[in-house]
């Protein structure tokens, strides 16, 4: 079984510095540079974890994370700062 991250990070060099190291490792990586592409890609997939950033265009990442909580998401969050 596959495990699923969701990377939302808008550094280019942090973002795919984490996709790529994730992904050699085995993991199924999917990338956003937004707030709203994130929660975008959140809706249409199913994801075991989110790495989220805080400082982000569109939506901050707390932001993000209240809405997936208003929504009873559980899937666990990790907050890059």
């Amino acid at each position: 079984m596959s495990i699923n991250i969701l990377i939302i990070e808008d550094e280019v060099d942090i973002r795919e510095g984490i996709s790529e190291y994730l992904s050699e490792v085995g993991y199924e990586v999917k990338v956003a540079s937004d707030g709203q592409e994130g929660i975008d890609l959140f809706r249409q997939n199913k994801f075991d974890l989110v790495l989220l950033d805080i400082m982000l265009p569109k939506l901050n990442g707390l932001e993000i994370l209240r809405r997936l909580r208003k929504n009873n998401i559980k899937t666990p969050v990790i907050l890059l700062t």
